[in-house]
């Protein structure tokens, strides 16, 4: 067997050709949202896209079990095929497909048998929750595809084809972005129109990416590879567990964000629906630069994650530090946008009420102040997963969202109302980076060690 590009090939082509795609799809993957906001904002208001904000959530909790899965299997598969054990990734392989079957079944069965608690718990309002409804029952439909799409991608990148996976997200994001304008104007079907939109867009990506599963260059699958294995998913889950629980504890925040919202924006003069819209759309803007920095991170794990397994621990530290520069020029550009570019970007998405607009342009200047810092957590806790250590990473994960963000909102709202919420995210942020930067700094020293008792 020839060897495999990950363990020889500059490490800065390498992070090129898998980060670029990995960006890509995850941008496209975010405008699924963002296409959504914007035709929903123009075509039916901020009601609209306050309903979507409180959907959201769900969305989140379908992608902690995709990137728990997904980057799971995914590092689990670039670590045994580093380590040329053939025939454990396609074990590997085989279980994440049966698994993300099943995962897609249950979760719109549970979904839909709870869904008004559940945007109730999501913080919907009297006026937003007939928005809410009939845009979730619709969306929560396609969660089959979207996970079948999510996971498979991740196994798809690990197998060495970043630009198939990216193709996969862009055929279903190009879908949606033709039927939402179709559906909303010209049928006049309102929000009921983007969530047909959008599924009809997830069922066309997870065929592309479905038929992948059955031509991977690494391995062949056979029939019996293709089974469920709790051991597996055990293992699985243990590394990938990080990533899950980073969008888990997103899920949280968006919660407790929703809640606070409307109750401190009820006793303010912008009402409970305001802010709840406003923080709608600053979160998904937010999401297109969270979006480039996850796809370098997805882009660094198989390179990192392969030559751990091949004990070549100098370019495991050198595609770190790739990934990280990036992140910090990259993030660098969203910081500009979004300090001094606030209008343009809210009025894409509408601006028919002048509260509406103040608001929100004050959440942005103030929500996103730190996000110049905020990859580099990402990048660490990604870092961590792809080379099997998934217990520092899901600290990382914690770190910024749950540790420090949520305690804040809870205490700085109590005491500043609105704008204790608001200055609440960019503290939590420099908290958090410092943490990732002392976790990193750390393991930059033990591949330094790995790598100089390796050479004597």
């Amino acid at each position: 067997m020839n060897e495999n590009p990950l363990g020889f090939e500059k490490e800065s082509k390498l992070l090129r050709k898998f980060a670029i795609p990995s960006i890509i799809s995850m941008v496209v993957s975010s405008l699924y949202n963002i296409v959504d906001q914007i035709f929903i904002g123009q075509g039916v208001g901020y009601l609209g896209n306050a309903a979507t904000n409180v959907a959201f959530p769900l969305t989140t909790l379908c992608l902690a079990i995709c990137l728990m899965l997904g980057i799971g299997s995914a590092s689990r598969f670039s670590l045994n095929l580093g380590a040329k054990k053939i025939e454990q990734v396609k074990v590997v392989a085989g279980n994440a497909i049966v698994c993300m079957i099943g995962a897609g079944i249950i979760y719109v069965i549970l979904v839909q048998s709870f869904l008004q608690p559940l945007l109730l718990a999501f913080g919907a309002t009297e006026s937003v929750m007939p928005y809410a409804i009939t845009y979730t029952r619709i969306t929560t439909m396609g969660i089959p595809f979207l996970m079948a799409c999510n996971i498979s991608s991740n196994l798809i990148r690990a197998d060495g084809s970043p630009r198939y996976s990216m193709m996969c997200m862009v055929v279903g994001a190009i879908v949606n972005t033709i039927l939402d304008p179709l559906f909303i104007f010209v049928f006049h079907m309102g929000v009921a129109g983007a969530a047909w939109a959008t599924i009809i867009g997830q069922i066309v990506s997870a065929f592309v990416a479905v038929c992948y599963l059955f031509h991977f260059k690494n391995i062949t699958l056979e029939k019996k590879d293709i089974r469920f294995s709790f051991s597996e998913l055990k293992q699985t889950c243990a590394i990938g567990i990080s990533s899950g629980i980073n969008q888990l504890a997103i899920l949280l925040v968006q919660i407790v964000m929703n809640n606070s919202l409307t109750y401190y924006g009820a006793l303010s003069v912008y009402g409970p629906d305001i802010p709840l819209a406003a923080c709608g759309i600053v979160m998904k803007v937010n999401g297109i630069l969270m979006s480039f920095v996850i796809g370098i991170s997805q882009g660094m794990q198989p390179i990192a994650g392969f030559n751990y397994g091949a004990k070549k621990f100098d370019r495991v530290k050198n595609i770190l530090k790739l990934a990280i520069s990036l992140n910090l020029a990259v993030s660098a550009i969203g910081w500009i946008l979004f300090e001094f570019c606030t209008g343009p970007i809210l009025s894409v998405f509408g601006s028919e009420d002048g509260l509406y607009f103040e608001f929100a342009t004050k959440f942005m200047h103030i929500f996103l102040f730190m996000c110049i810092v905020n990859g580099i957590q990402v990048i660490s806790s990604g870092f961590f997963s792809s080379i099997g250590k998934p217990i520092k990473g899901m600290i990382l994960s914690l770190t910024r969202q749950v540790l420090f963000f949520i305690p804040l909102v809870l205490i700085l709202g109590r005491i500043f109302g609105l704008n204790g919420i608001m200055y609440s995210a960019p503290i939590s942020d420099t908290v958090a980076f410092m943490v990732a930067l002392i976790f990193l700094i750390k393991e930059v020293n033990n591949l330094n060690q790995m790598h100089n008792d390796l050479q004597n």
